[in-house]
């Protein structure tokens, strides 16, 4: 029980409002796609220098804060390394999944972790769950699909990348499950490294195994991978696990489905792509079933 007490008094006070620190992490992920397409190295290469780039500024802001390397038991580090592995799992079989379907059906199918992440929890942790939450859940991902539908495909060639954007899935929600455990004992800065950089040790060799194109072939190269690493790693997930402290990890990971109509604005914004009346149509259910979700949380509460 101390080695608990302590653990929860480590984490600090709330410095902010945990939802709008959740909800902007999850905006800045919706700027990954753009990032990974900008890249112009091998796909596990993106994952490996997103996660090596943004382990040493995560280390950096630990010494700022006096932070000790030292702090962390064995078994915790383990556990970090769990949800290391399970983010390797996420990003990699990601990126498989989109060179066997379409993005849309990758992002969508990916989008099932907080499917999940609920069940998880309540056969885990015992998380109380409403009608009324699972009724939200449904309709965020009813957002998802109006987001996505005008470029979903359904074919036997698309299978196999489904079932990979399914597995996906899963490892994303393993990686949601052990950061939401572990950021109860430990800080963000602390969770955000390690599992970083215990990521990176796996990305390398698999990228190299795959004998990918690992150094950037430009400048813009280098800086599209540092706009990955600081924007979407550094403060998006950082964030994200910022926000999966205090809040519970059902209702957390629902609203990270906010992450595909960031996307879709950001390619709109930035690549010109489409976005017309069903996308915002799309985008306002997803809202609508975060809200739906955080009321029904409230009744429970």
């Amino acid at each position: 029980m101390a080695g608990r007490s302590a653990g929860r008094m480590s984490t600090g006070h709330s410095l902010f409002p945990p939802l709008p620190a959740l909800l902007t992490g999850a905006t800045l992920i919706g700027l990954a796609p753009i990032f990974v397409r900008l890249a112009d190295v091998g796909p596990t290469a993106i994952a490996f220098w997103r996660v090596v780039l943004a382990a040493p500024v995560f280390a950096l802001l630990m010494s700022l804060r006096g932070e000790s390397f030292r702090g962390t038991p064995l078994p915790a580090l383990g556990w970090l390394a769990l949800a290391g592995l399970f983010f390797v799992g996420d990003l990699a079989v990601w990126h498989q999944s989109i060179l066997w379907t379409s993005v849309a059906n990758s992002t969508l199918l990916t989008n099932l972790a907080p499917v999940w992440v609920t069940l998880l929890a309540w056969l885990l942790w015992k998380e109380r769950v409403s009608a009324a939450f699972i009724g939200g859940i449904a309709l965020a991902l009813l957002g998802a699909l109006l987001l996505m539908a005008d470029s979903l495909q359904v074919s036997h060639q698309t299978l196999v990348g489904d079932l990979l954007a399914v597995l996906t899935s899963l490892f994303y929600a393993g990686y949601l499950l052990v950061l939401s455990r572990q950021r109860r004992f430990h800080s963000t800065l602390a969770v955000m490294f390690w599992t970083s950089a215990s990521a990176a040790v796996l990305l390398l060799p698999l990228a190299l195994l795959q004998g990918e194109v690992l150094l950037p072939q430009s400048a813009q190269g280098w800086w599209v991978l540092v706009g990955l690493a600081l924007l979407s790693h550094v403060l998006g997930q950082g964030l994200i696990a910022y926000g999966f402290a205090h809040l519970p990890a059902s209702f957390s990971s629902v609203s990270l489905l906010l992450q595909p109509l960031a996307a879709a604005a950001f390619a709109w914004l930035l690549l010109g792509e489409h976005f017309g009346t069903q996308q915002a149509l799309g985008g306002a259910v997803v809202l609508a079933g975060i809200l739906w979700c955080r009321r029904a949380m409230k009744d429970v509460a």
